[in-house]
């Protein structure tokens, strides 16, 4: 592993920004000290270079055998490991992120990456489909069709700020676009150049070793808004994943359906994740659940997409008691360096707007120690002003959240009612709680949220087969997808059926021999077993 140098990967080779591009470096958040090298933004050339690379390295994949990429993604995991402590140390300089959370991140990654070679190796994730011709069939013959999922070609992924490794340049946008067969051109995020390089190189490496197309991965670094939009415009891009402000998604969003061929953006972007805390739960445990919730909001400063910025409830005393100690567990929570100066700014901006709201109480307020830093804030308001006040349902990203209280059942249902779309919702539930109110809060929860939680917090993300992290817009673009686990795979593949197509020119899924035993649906029904030839 060398030293960062301030190089764009562009087919293979490290490259220096355009000539006159703006220069920037990477800032310590905990010190306000910048660190080297000295980044310049990707021009057109080098948008037009990655682009052209990636294109190249798509058709070059289409004659590999079907499951080329796991070698691939097995050996990105390798590749990471093998950067040891370094590639923590950097992440740590320029995030000021603790070695637990940066160690851990590696290990979701790495994990991220096997789990896709694992999803890929296994074959069945094309969904291959068969229906059989019937030429008997009246009044007339039943054509033979067969389907299955194809990827795209060049997928653009933009580096997410608050998961420099598991959403970064090999993170699992980046993993699932490679496991599903698309080249991947990563758009950096500025706050941590340095340790996207170093990931680079991780990628060039193993490319080298499995000697696949150098323009499989390519990484570009730009600072302002450029960069990206014209990695969007490009003609030959053909989907875009992103996580980070509903600003900057809704943007990218714009600029692909505006294009002449629209294409599909991905985009994560703001969530409330409602958490909703029914009478009995608050009577019989509201001071484990004050406790909770507290570690939640505050969890990585408040700086993870399933943090809980809403906490609804229903009036009484057992709710006054619950304010009281959640109050007392974020007054205790030490003050955070937010993981870049934007942020903690926009968290600022965000805490200032919620406590001018009409029918707000600032119960415990934010300040802003250190260069980055930020401590917890609290709100309180009612139900009412929540559902009149639509700067309240705005995503305020750092370590706060807002109390709603509710008067009665129906106004809970009304606020629940009123809630933009999100990456999770969450219901504590007691034994004193009628089952018919539970069943009502959570099909309310179901309505606008990815993922439903019963007695527990929505930070900490698994990532297995059956995760959905998405949602309605805003927390996504794209409801019907998720971020996490191996259906995210699906983002960047689309269907193809092959008609009346002889067995010499149908792709190794769809054959009669069914070559890679794969599972497969024939005339309705699952299956590996070779076909009878036609």
């Amino acid at each position: 592993m060398s030293a960062p140098t301030g190089s764009h990967l562009i087919d293979g080779k490290w490259v220096a920004g355009s000539a006159g591009g703006a220069g920037f470096t990477a800032v310590n958040p905990a010190t306000g000290q910048m660190i080297a090298p000295t980044y310049h933004d990707a021009g057109t050339t080098d948008v037009e270079a990655a682009v052209a690379a990636a294109l190249r390295a798509f058709e070059a994949t289409r004659s590999l055998p079907p499951r080329w990429p796991v070698a691939l993604l097995e050996a990105l995991t390798e590749k990471i490991m093998a950067m040891g402590d370094a590639l923590l140390e950097r992440v740590e300089t320029e995030t000021a992120l603790p070695r637990p959370r940066t160690t851990g991140e590696r290990g979701r990654t790495c994990f991220q990456l096997k789990q896709l070679a694992d999803f890929v190796r296994d074959g069945s994730w094309v969904e291959a489909t068969i229906d059989r011709a019937d030429p008997a069939r009246q009044p007339l013959p039943k054509p033979d069709l067969r389907r299955m999922l194809q990827p795209l070609g060049p997928v653009v992924v933009f580096d997410a700020s608050n998961f420099p490794l598991a959403y970064g340049v090999l993170g699992n946008d980046t993993a699932s676009a490679l496991a599903a067969g698309n080249p991947v051109i990563v758009k950096v995020h500025p706050s941590h150049p340095g340790s996207a390089e170093l990931l680079a190189q991780a990628a060039l490496a193993a490319l080298e070793a499995c000697n696949l197309p150098r323009g499989l991965i390519q990484v570009l670094f730009g600072r302002g808004n450029d960069l990206g939009a014209a990695l969007a415009k490009h003609p030959g891009v053909e989907a875009i994943g992103f996580t980070g402000s509903l600003r900057g998604g809704r943007a990218l969003f714009d600029l692909a359906a505006a294009r002449p061929r629209p294409i599909p953006v991905y985009a994560e972007m703001g969530s409330l994740n409602p958490v909703v805390l029914l009478p009995g739960a608050l009577t019989e445990r509201g001071d484990a659940i004050a406790d909770g919730l507290s570690k939640s909001v505050s969890l990585g400063g408040g700086q993870f997409c399933t943090k809980p910025g809403i906490v609804m409830l229903i009036d009484g005393p057992a709710s006054d008691a619950f304010v009281a100690t959640l109050h007392r567990h974020l007054s205790a929570v030490p003050p955070v360096n937010m993981l870049n100066l934007s942020l903690r700014d926009g968290f600022a901006r965000a805490t200032d707007r919620i406590a001018a709201t009409p029918g707000v109480k600032a119960t415990l307020s934010r300040q802003t120690p250190g260069y980055a830093g930020s401590t917890a804030a609290l709100y309180e308001t009612t139900g009412k002003a929540w559902r009149e006040q639509e700067g309240l349902r705005e995503e305020a990203f750092g370590p706060g959240t807002v109390v709603v209280r509710c008067k009665d059942a129906d106004d809970l249902d009304a606020a629940l009612r009123s809630a933009p779309g999100s990456l999770t919702g969450a219901v504590h539930v007691g034994a004193a709680d009628k089952q018919t109110d539970v069943q009502r809060v959570m099909r309310s929860l179901a309505r606008f949220a990815g993922r439903v939680i019963v007695n527990g917090f929505p930070t900490g993300v698994e990532v297995t087969h059956a995760m959905v992290h998405g949602g309605p817009y805003p927390a996504t673009t794209a409801p019907a997808t998720t971020s996490v686990g191996t259906l995210s795979i699906r983002r960047f593949a689309r269907p193809v059926a092959y008609q009346d197509t002889p067995d010499q020119f149908l792709p190794p899924e769809l054959k009669d021999s069914n070559p890679l035993g794969i599972d497969r649906h024939v005339d309705g029904k699952p299956t590996r077993d070779p076909l009878s030839s036609r």
